[in-house]
């Protein structure tokens, strides 16, 4: 069995984009490895989409060693060339989430996505989110200077969209300290918005390194209070993703083909009793969610460990949520623009 990949000469563009971009940053981050820590390579992972008939994808990944308390890089391309009811007719991204060892170092995520529809129209979604535990002003300003310079006049609106999508309201606060995100951009140049998608990816991913260099380079033997911050941090991050992100969540609908990876951006432990705190504040759609989430995580061990039983249990846990409760996915986090993205496969 292999992966096939999308026909579309632009869905073959994006592909090489996302890949290149995967491959800058894996190299990235070792080179930190081997700088700041012992010298690590990535682990390759390889899935497909039923059995490679509808594409698939590759991510590299390194769990809890070194200078990563979790580190995931996907690339994933999924098409319907061959079933002419579909209306997608390939989707192409790029979707990385790194979490780092010392809490003084910040998580990032970055997305970088094409989507094609078989009536001509496509459309790019760019994300960027920097998203410390303990917050560092000056880390902040220097991912949004990267980003604004890549972005120039469309830097304003990604950044007021992003603020956005990444507000938890039941918590009363915003998952990262810079945001950035564009959703449906197209023009009536491709080549034109292709080049606009690697500029921000690569100020999203070349900035971060500089951070995180900076971070493994100065920070010293993380403090119990540190390490207490941000196990905080990290339960608030789970609790954000699989009760708020409408990409995870889409995507976990869509199929279970790639659990583990569409589950990657979760970080390694969290705090069991403090997601349990959080259900009261949670809308009462979302409340069983939570609960169920509570339940999956180990109550011997602290903190819990987020397991690859544990992700493939809240994976399930998600999709039967929803099925039973459709109205709960307008809770979803969301911009101006809500893409169809389940939709689309259907």
């Amino acid at each position: 069995m292999a992966m096939t990949l999308a026909r579309s000469a632009r869905s073959a563009v994006a592909l090489d984009l996302v890949r290149d971009l995967q491959n800058h940053f894996r190299d990235g981050l070792e080179a930190c490895c081997e700088t700041y820590a012992e010298p690590q390579s990535f682990t390759r992972v390889e899935w497909l989409r039923d059995e490679g008939r509808h594409g698939g994808g590759v991510r590299y990944e390194i769990g809890d060693a070194g200078i990563f308390n979790r580190a995931s890089i996907n690339v994933s391309q999924v098409h319907y060339d061959d079933e002419p009811a579909r209306r997608l007719l390939s989707a192409t991204a790029l979707s990385t989430i790194i979490h780092p060892f010392h809490p003084l170092a910040p998580s990032v995520h970055i997305h970088i996505s094409w989507t094609e529809m078989k009536a001509g129209l496509g459309y790019w979604r760019m994300m960027a989110d920097l998203n410390p535990a303990i917050p560092d002003e000056r880390d902040a300003a220097a991912f949004s200077a990267a980003l604004r310079r890549a972005a120039g006049d469309l830097y304003e609106s990604a950044r007021a969209q992003g603020d956005t999508y990444f507000h938890i309201p039941a918590l009363g606060r915003s998952r990262g300290i810079s945001h950035f995100y564009i959703e449906g951009h197209s023009t009536a140049d491709f080549s034109d918005d292709r080049e606009l998608a690697e500029r921000i990816g690569t100020a999203a991913i070349d900035g971060y390194l500089s951070i995180l260099r900076g971070a493994s380079a100065n920070a010293g033997e993380p403090t119990d209070e540190q390490r207490r911050r941000q196990l905080e941090y990290h339960t608030l991050y789970l609790f954000q993703v699989l009760t708020l992100d409408r990409g995870t969540t889409s995507g976990l609908l869509i199929h279970d083909q790639n659990d583990l990876g569409i589950l990657g951006s979760l970080p390694a432990r969290v705090d069991r009793e403090l997601l349990a705190s959080w259900i009261d504040r949670t809308p009462e759609l979302q409340r069983e969610l939570v609960a169920r989430l509570v339940a999956i995580l180990a109550d011997d061990v602290v903190p819990a460990p987020v397991t690859g039983e544990a992700k493939l249990a809240m994976a399930r846990a998600l999709r039967e949520h929803y099925a039973r409760h459709p109205e709960a996915l307008e809770l979803q986090a969301a911009g101006d623009v809500i893409p169809p993205t389940v939709g689309n496969h259907r």
